[in-house]
């Protein structure tokens, strides 16, 4: 794969579809449809892949793996989660806005030296960053200047974002439009704590809904149980950021810490925070019929009417889905060791697979 193509994933792996139409299967087991799903999914060519389910009480979890696609995953096999990881810095600002101490419509503001760009009247606000509807592009316009094709995110530096901000023209006015943009999601990480991105989010999210496999930092146990990333068949290194990781580009998890935080979604008032996670899945803008952003996460209809609360993530070897619906208490999540492209104008395969085994869950 050349350098080109390998620098493009920087970019694809930040970008989200909506749902399409799915059917309904007749009435199975859980086991059983999860089995069916991980095996649709090597079917995809990825080497390996665990799935966790919650309904109502109950949770499952199961992994599978091709041959020689390495150990079968577990609900502690550690996975590079990607721009899953939004939703936690989303919820690190719904707590500072539930505790008073900023606004969702307050003005972005970092440190002198770090212009923020506008375009017209109005300014970006923190809701913009967290909706998709700051103007801002979906990179900053020197990330990939010199960018190692495998790691995109390392060398950029503090100083780099400095510049990159300089040379930011918005691509429309804020608050009117949505456009993905993990640019926003790292200025939204620097604006809550600056420099200090990765600790607060430990202090104010993962501990506190104890996801103590969630985090940029490769532990040594963590280490020894993490899957091997691959981008087009081949293994790949992990990326890692230091600047932009409130986007989640450098976040690793397991489907044991995400079962976890998907329970604190589908039973907010059983959490450390209930008024912070109402927040973060209540509309805060409308992009399309089909699509409404609370902070963090994407609303999108399915077909009974009920909504489904949604949001994916890759780095340059992973892959990850999760999706809920409160009304019927069920929640996916779907994890797998290889970068996938989406298909023209759709979901990639892990997303359709999520999407539809919530769709069949939520029915039955």
């Amino acid at each position: 794969m050349n350098r080109r193509k390998l620098l493009g994933v920087a970019a694809a792996a930040a970008g989200v579809s909506l749902l399409s139409g799915t059917a309904v299967a007749a009435e199975e087991d859980v086991a059983t449809r999860v089995r069916r799903y991980l095996d649709r999914a090597l079917a995809q060519d990825c080497p390996s892949v665990v799935c966790g389910v919650i309904r109502g009480k109950d949770e499952y979890v199961a992994g599978a793996s091709r041959k020689g696609g390495g150990p079968v995953p577990h609900r502690r096999t550690v996975f590079q989660l990607g721009s899953i990881g939004k939703t936690l810095t989303a919820t690190a600002l719904a707590r500072a806005v539930s505790a008073s101490r900023t606004r969702l419509d307050a003005p972005l503001t970092l440190p002198p030296g770090f212009p923020v760009p506008r375009k017209g009247n109005r300014r970006i606000t923190l809701v913009d960053l967290a909706t998709h509807a700051s103007g801002l592009p979906s990179l900053p316009p020197n990330l990939l200047t010199g960018a190692d094709p495998y790691d995109p995110y390392a060398h950029y530096t503090l100083d780099d974002l400095a510049a990159g901000l300089a040379e930011t023209t918005l691509l429309t006015e804020p608050g009117t439009e949505y456009a993905y943009a993990n640019y926003g999601f790292g200025l939204l990480g620097q604006a809550l704590a600056f420099d200090d991105v990765d600790a607060m989010l430990r202090r104010r999210v993962t501990e506190p809904l104890r996801l103590p496999d969630t985090t940029t930092t490769l532990r040594p146990d963590m280490a020894a149980r993490k899957a091997v990333g691959h981008l087009a068949g081949e293994p790949v290194p992990d990326w890692h950021d230091h600047v932009l990781s409130g986007a989640g580009t450098s976040l690793y998890s397991t489907a044991d810490d995400m079962i976890r935080f998907l329970r604190a979604q589908l039973r907010p008032e059983r959490s450390p925070f209930p008024a912070a996670i109402e927040l973060t899945q209540r509309p805060h803008f409308t992009a399309s019929a089909d699509l409404r952003l609370g902070l963090g996460w994407h609303l999108s209809p399915l077909a009974n009417g009920r909504t489904m609360t949604w949001h994916n993530g890759g780095t340059g070897g992973f892959s990850t889905c999760a999706a809920f619906s409160r009304r019927s208490g069920t929640a996916v999540v779907m994890m797998t060791n290889t970068f996938s492209e989406p298909a023209p104008g759709g979901n990639r395969p892990i997303d359709e697979l999520t999407y539809t085994l919530l769709a069949e869950l939520d029915e039955s």
